[in-house]
């Protein structure tokens, strides 16, 4: 390891070679993780026969991934500060390729679920680290933005190879090979962070600043948090399970913040908070994400149950989102360069509402087009925000905190996902209900015939299942507009702090 001093480059219009292959190797990692939690729902079918286990248990696998990925998350984010974030980024991809193997070899429930908590913990270094490299290779605002903008954008390309990917590989090879499937991927991710990744922290600090007890209480807090939140409509939301859970997750959230304004190397910087524009881009991220993951998620729902979409073809209909999403990240990256962002990141998220608002029409004559363009037109409104509202996030506090910086934002969209698959998911169980409740109670049926009979009672409850649709979808948009608003109040932020002028090359 070797010191070299190096001046500041002037800005160039675009990337360097190194620049591409260190974009590119961020890219193969985020997408392995991202992909992992969306194809594995589509072999859970099958696992459940090969397991005999019933759905309910079955939905432990999600569970136990979304727990291991909201709790860990801010750890590492500050644990690459502390340590050096290029060896923690390398054990994250090894880590997650081989807990994908050991999850492909999973003989019951209890084993899978273990493997699945070993892969969230792993995969959860992705996300700060990923963005601090970022922040330190890309010196250059305008190069910063449009690395984000390009690096965000793989979440998008992970929704839909998802399905896309998921459904043949079941098929064809049984469900063991949607885990198998990243281990060649991060064999060749592992490979390209040897050769490009370099390490950016200076002095190390080590294990012994690291914040403990700050960390315990919050992965306690978040933990029983993001658990009610997947599993509070199963138990629910005012059963005993459900109030333990909020108890706990508040007490200890109490107990953290009491901590973390006494700690020196606090696991979160409170401080940050105080800072404008970091709190509105995670206020809004958070609102906007409410709306995005509540609203869309019962997209393949509705197309499966009532339109009769096979799972491969309902995956079909977030390409145009995806489409959308990674078309909107690019021109809010360029648009960054020359507008305040608060202008048109807001524009965008009232347009994405408006077609949310749209989708409120969702019929069952509906057809691929109607819904797909509906999508592909609000993802392009949300993507406009996604470079700059990270930006944002991240360019008010110090260089050496960016890792944390980026976590917060990580968590903020990581529980605004959990909030909103658990709020909307409730609202459409309970409008449904109370729709079908109307429907039958202003219904008149006049026919003994036999046939008739028993489809009449699949018709109401489409006609409810529609009904609870469109209120869904209000709902949804109601959010991203408030998510918008927020973001209204996004002052101009100064750009991060250059990089130290001595680096450490690995």
């Amino acid at each position: 390891m070797t010191n070299t001093n190096s001046q500041q480059e002037p800005p160039r219009k675009g990337f360097t070679g190194t620049q591409w292959m260190i974009l590119a190797t961020l890219m193969i990692s985020s997408f392995l993780g991202r992909l992992d939690g969306t194809i594995v729902s589509l072999a859970t079918p099958k696992i459940i026969t090969d397991f005999g286990i019933t759905i309910t248990e079955a939905s432990y696998i999600t569970t136990a991934y979304v727990l291991g990925n909201a709790v860990f998350v801010p750890v590492f984010g500050k644990l690459g500060d502390l340590i050096g974030r290029k060896p923690l980024y390398l054990f994250g991809i090894i880590g997650f390729v081989l807990s994908s193997a050991l999850a492909g070899l999973s003989w019951n429930l209890s084993s899978m679920i273990i493997f699945r908590v070993l892969q969230a913990i792993t995969v959860s270094i992705d996300y700060p680290i990923a963005l601090s490299i970022i922040a330190f290779e890309f010196t250059d605002v305008k190069q910063r933005l449009q690395a984000q903008a390009i690096w965000s954008s793989i979440f998008a390309a992970a929704i839909v190879f998802g399905p896309l990917i998921g459904g043949p590989l079941t098929d064809t090879f049984g469900w063991r090979a949607v885990f198998y499937v990243n281990i060649p991927l991060g064999a060749i991710g592992t490979y390209l962070a040897i050769r490009y990744i370099r390490e950016p922290v200076e002095k190390i600090k080590g294990l012994k600043h690291f914040d403990w007890f700050g960390s315990l209480f919050l992965g306690i807090s978040l933990g029983t948090m993001v658990l009610v939140l997947d599993r509070g409509q199963t138990w629910g939301w005012s059963s005993m399970s459900s109030i333990v859970s909020y108890f706990i997750s508040i007490i200890t959230l109490v107990i953290f913040i009491f901590i973390e304004l006494r700690e020196k190397e606090p696991v979160v910087d409170l401080e940050f908070f105080k800072i404008p524009a970091f709190t509105i881009a995670n206020l809004s991220s958070f609102i906007s994400m409410m709306g995005l993951f509540g609203g869309i998620f019962l997209i393949p729902i509705f197309a499966q149950n009532i339109l009769g979409y096979s799972v491969t073809k309902s995956g079909y209909l977030f390409i145009p989102m995806a489409i959308g999403i990674m078309t909107g990240a690019q021109i809010g990256a360029r648009l960054a360069q020359k507008i305040s962002p608060r202008y048109f990141v807001s524009l965008g998220m009232f347009w994405g509402a408006f077609m949310l608002y749209l989708m409120s029409g969702i019929d069952i004559k509906w057809g691929f087009w109607d819904i797909g363009l509906r999508l592909a037109f609000f993802a392009f409104g949300i993507g406009l925000g996604f470079g700059p509202l990270t930006q944002a996030a991240v360019s008010t506090v110090p260089i050496q905190e960016v890792g944390v910086a980026s976590s917060v934002l990580a968590l903020s969209r990581n529980l605004a996902g959990a909030f909103g698959t658990a709020i909307f998911a409730t609202i459409l169980s309970g409008s449904t209900t109370k729709s079908l409740i109307a429907i039958q109670n202003n219904s008149v049926i006049n026919t003994t015939n036999p046939i008739l009979l028993k489809i009449i009672p699949g018709l109401m409850e489409a006609k409810a299942t529609i009904t609870a649709y469109e209120t869904v979808f209000i709902w949804a948009a109601i959010f991203i507009v408030a998510g918008g608003i927020a973001t209204l109040f996004l002052k101009d932020v100064k750009h991060i702090s250059e990089p130290p002028s001595t680096t450490i090359d690995m």
